[in-house]
């Protein structure tokens, strides 16, 4: 059973806890998506009642300016920094794509609620292409980022690649494609591999991520590879066949989708996603404000593999 409200936190989209010392911090794409928000709260109970603060808003112009999306907030090296994808456009491009690009905040204060963040400007990969959700993890004493972009010789809307970074903001090494839209299930309605998140277990590292269109679509893959080897070497990584979250239609929760994980305080851990309790979305699934932040609790199998199990009903 679960031990929180379903929905937790509604209509909030891809959404990202951390847990950091002794408190809880929540971020996510809000309906408006033209503003950075976080929550803080001494437990992940506590996230849903605290207030939300403002920490940036968009400007009027500018690279930006349009269509905040998907932030992550991290803690690197003493400083706080939230990691987010905007464009200057709510347009389309002559390939009928967003015109995203990714982007850092940073804040050498304490406390990310009250201090100053300062934009460090554009995380820069080697395509100028459509890029989004970022993450930032250290691996065998390396700190990583971990995103989906589009390439112009692949077909679809975005692949995942890694790259070592050489600090908060910059890449350090040319990236590498660990997954790209192929299989039946990550090509509905549209091919996407994107929002991947990282969790380790045993003697692993893990990776999910989302495929698909964002309507009921919407489900969660999963890529894996042993601690010790070479993430930069694409045949080190394995692949799910299948999904491992997706629409339940008997517990009407419709694409499950752009996880990140957390635990709680005793070492248990969480599956943070968003979904829907409908399908019936007038105009573009994107712009609907219904894709409510939930919670689930995350089992281990013998093998050392996750069991994500199925998205449960929502409660009273």
């Amino acid at each position: 059973m679960n031990a929180w409200p379903n929905p937790f936190i509604e209509q909030r989209a891809d959404p990202f806890i951390l847990r950091h010392q002794d408190h809880y911090y929540f971020i996510a794409s809000v309906p408006e998506y033209d503003r950075l928000e976080i929550r803080r709260a001494a437990s992940l109970d506590g996230l849903r009642e605290t207030q939300a603060v403002v920490v940036w808003r968009k400007p009027h112009s500018g690279p930006m300016s349009q269509l905040i999306w998907a932030p992550e907030l991290h803690h690197v090296d003493g400083r706080w920094y939230i990691y987010f994808a905007a464009s200057h456009t709510q347009a389309l491009d002559a390939a009928g794509m967003f015109q995203h690009r990714m982007f850092v905040l940073e804040c050498a204060d304490a406390d990310p609620l009250a201090g100053c963040w300062v934009e460090k400007g554009q995380i820069t990969t080697p395509l100028d292409t459509f890029a989004l959700d970022g993450t930032t993890f250290l691996h065998q004493d390396r700190r990583w980022y971990l995103w989906a972009q589009k390439a112009p010789d692949i077909a679809g809307n975005s692949n995942l690649y890694l790259a070592e970074m050489a600090n908060p903001w910059t890449l350090k090494s040319a990236p590498v494609l660990l997954s790209k839209p192929e299989l039946e299930w990550e090509c509905r309605g549209f091919l996407v591999n994107e929002g991947p998140a990282v969790i380790t277990h045993g003697d692993r590292l893990f990776v999910s991520y989302s495929a698909s269109a964002t309507d009921e679509n919407y489900c969660i893959g999963l890529l894996w590879i042993p601690l010790q080897a070479d993430p930069m070497q694409p045949e080190n990584w394995r692949k799910s066949a299948l999904p491992v979250f997706c629409t339940n239609k008997q517990n009407r929760q419709f694409g499950p989708g752009h996880n990140s994980f957390t635990q709680t305080p005793d070492g248990q851990d969480v599956l943070v996603y968003h979904a829907r309790n409908y399908t019936q979305i007038e105009g573009d699934p994107l712009y609907d404000p219904n894709r409510h932040t939930r919670l689930q609790a995350i089992h281990w199998q013998e093998n050392g593999m996750p069991d994500f199990g199925s998205p449960a009903p929502d409660t009273a």
